[in-house]
């Protein structure tokens, strides 16, 4: 299977023109990175200017409509032709108090509107030290994941994200990625079945940049990257890329 090469440009950044010249240096380089899927994900704002590779929004809410302030539908994002979401990313379990319940809604609204979910799980150091990594990790894969179906599961990515790793400039190493990965579809096959484990896609992400992303896929088992910061460089993130 092809890689997926997603980038997360967070709230980043600040102005149309700088979102359009970002955009179009990774779009013009688009020919010549056929052996990829990309995938941009820019703040809502910039959604509709947005055009000639796929698009994914960072969120989305977990209902259709209402007295929801401030939120963005899933079907808004389909009227929009997006094709991806970004959910349960560890900032959104961070700052806007997400659980593994809340991100199960929004995983299932989102397939409900034919949209693909970039679904996020890690663990943070405290887990991990403590010998808690694969607990947390199994945790947030049986009740992110709780009734949605195998044939659903076609259009899931899940992108393993340890949130130590995330902006810190200490990314896991390609042994550890490799332990998780095979954790992951371990879970996977228990909670659908081996040809499901076997043909998700499992991004990596955390600290990615093009002089450590090549392995991951490589070495570590990774079909793919979820990059954050390193994609607001459009060269960085060509690099990054061609690297996978």
């Amino acid at each position: 299977m092809k890689p997926l090469i997603v980038a997360n440009w967070k709230l980043n950044p600040l102005s149309q023109k700088e979102a359009k010249k970002l955009f179009d240096k990774v779009k013009k380089q688009k020919s010549k990175l056929k052996n990829a899927d990309i995938v941009i994900c820019p703040p809502y704002v910039y959604l509709p200017l947005l055009k000639g590779l796929s698009i994914g929004a960072q969120n989305v809410y977990l209902e259709e409509k209402g007295a929801f302030t401030g939120e963005i539908s899933a079907s808004m994002l389909k009227d929009l032709k997006i094709e991806y979401v970004i959910l349960g990313h560890s900032e959104r379990r961070k700052y806007f108090l997400e659980n593994d319940e809340v991100v199960n809604k929004k995983v299932k609204k989102a397939l409900s509107f034919n949209l693909k979910p970039i679904f996020c799980i890690g663990e943070t150091a405290q887990e991990r030290d403590s010998g808690k990594k694969s607990e947390v990790l199994e945790r947030q894969l049986r009740e992110g994941l709780k009734s949605v179906t195998k044939e659903e599961m076609k259009k899931v990515s899940v992108a393993y994200e340890p949130v130590w790793a995330i902006g810190t400039g200490n990314n896991c190493s390609v042994d550890e990625t490799m332990t998780s990965v095979l954790f992951i579809r371990k879970i996977l096959t228990s909670i659908f079945n081996r040809q499901t484990a076997d043909t998700t896609k499992i991004l990596y992400g955390g600290s990615v940049k093009s002089e450590n992303s090549g392995p991951y896929i490589k070495n570590g088992g990774a079909n793919g990257l979820l990059v954050g910061g390193a994609s607001l460089n459009a060269e960085e993130f060509i690099k990054i890329i061609k690297s996978a």
